[in-house]
């Protein structure tokens, strides 16, 4: 049952990652979720660098939170990726959903670092 998830979201990353790419003006936010946690990435695709990261393993974000696989978390991981993307001047990024399905946890996050002023 877990190899044919594994292919789905493997035949998945593979149809978005081949439109989506990030350049220096406007870099992929990735998004990885896990059982226990979530990470997000702003990479940079001319460079191959990661431009920002953020995630529920993060030291200013893992004191402050109850659970690290609930929406609440993904929130705050959104809000702390937007603001270190708006430090770095970084307004907008192409949304990169590595995969998993646009629900849940991963919606979560998208809806955080649109309203902290993040553009996708």
């Amino acid at each position: 049952m877990a190899f044919h998830r594994a292919i789905s979201r493997a035949t998945r990353q593979n149809r978005v990652r081949k439109k989506v790419r990030g350049s220096d003006s406007t870099p992929r936010l990735s998004i990885y979720r896990s059982l226990h946690h979530i990470y997000a990435q702003v990479i940079s695709d001319d460079s191959g660098k990661t431009l920002a990261a953020a995630s529920t393993l993060s030291t200013d974000l893992r004191d402050g939170l109850k659970s690290k696989r609930n929406a609440d978390a993904a929130k705050n991981v959104g809000k702390s990726i937007a603001q270190k993307c708006l430090d770095k001047g970084i307004k907008e990024v192409i949304f990169d959903r590595n995969g998993f399905l646009y629900h849940g946890r991963l919606k979560a996050l998208a809806d955080a670092a649109r309203e902290a002023g993040l553009k996708f």
